[in-house]
């Protein structure tokens, strides 16, 4: 797995709407139940609030295939039963909308690395994707593909109650745009290999490479966590992303590439014969 760090591919404005995605995701993950533990506060008392939250605010395939909302959920309480400790599970204290729950659950993030990696690869490409289709164009791109990712994996799991979280399915969507668009710009990226040994690559290779992972990982292959990973709802993202990006390709302007690069080091120029 390669991990990128830069690509070589110059905006002409501020993106704007790249940087308040990220700042909200960073926002919303630090606001959720479990993130900063309060003083004297139990695992299990962190553990059933996060629960009740993810219920309340998460995307649920079988709220959104079925349209049915469970009659009791965890309240985030914690009570002491005959079978030990355990979490409050009651009549829910909320009105859900099933669909808008998928736009909210792209704010949601299950841990440190998961937020961060998502808000890495947003950072990378999604400004030149928003350089390209403007502001708003952009951000209701975003959100169309953070849909179609979270229904295309639902359909897929009708029957499953685990909440959906995360932006990995729209951030897909852009990693998707950015093949179609900028296939040859050229991307900084470490590869574990005894140590990160930095490489420039074209994206149509970086972003190829990712792409085959998370098919091949969505059919359960080669992966043991393929049961709390939505690799599916990447593989959708990504191609939709790609379909949505497609009318834009004609008039996209090719990033330039800086001569002489080599390795993080100028290359020097050969001796004449």
């Amino acid at each position: 797995m390669v991990i990128p760090v830069h690509d070589v591919n110059p905006v002409r404005g501020t993106p704007w709407v790249t940087y308040g995605l990220i700042a909200a995701n960073v926002v919303v993950f630090l606001a959720m139940p479990g993130t900063f533990a309060a003083a004297g506060e139990s695992h299990l008392s962190q553990v059933c609030q996060l629960h009740a939250f993810l219920d309340h605010y998460a995307a649920v395939p079988r709220e959104l295939i079925h349209d049915q909302l469970p009659g009791l959920v965890p309240t985030g309480e914690v009570a002491v039963g005959p079978q030990g400790p355990g979490c409050v599970i009651g009549e829910p204290g909320y009105d859900k909308s099933p669909v808008l729950s998928v736009f909210t659950s792209m704010f949601l993030h299950g841990g440190w690395l998961h937020l961060l990696g998502n808000m890495l690869f947003l950072m990378i490409f999604g400004n030149n994707i928003e350089d390209r289709m403007g502001h708003v164009r952009f951000f209701l791109f975003y959100v169309v593909c953070g849909y179609a990712a979270g229904y295309g994996f639902a359909f897929l799991n009708a029957d499953s109650a685990d909440p959906l979280i995360g932006a990995s399915g729209a951030v897909a969507g852009v990693l998707g745009a950015y093949l179609v668009l900028y296939p040859r710009a050229r991307v900084w990226v470490l590869v574990p290999f005894l140590v990160f040994l930095p490489l420039r690559l074209p994206a149509w290779l970086v972003l190829g490479f990712w792409f085959a992972l998370q098919a091949v990982y969505s059919s359960g292959e080669g992966v043991t966590d393929a049961g709390t990973v939505a690799y599916t709802a990447h593989v959708v993202g990504f191609l939709v992303g790609m379909l949505l990006a497609w009318p834009l390709k004609p008039g996209t302007t090719p990033p330039p590439e800086p001569p002489g690069l080599l390795f993080g080091r100028r290359a020097r120029p050969r001796e004449p014969w």
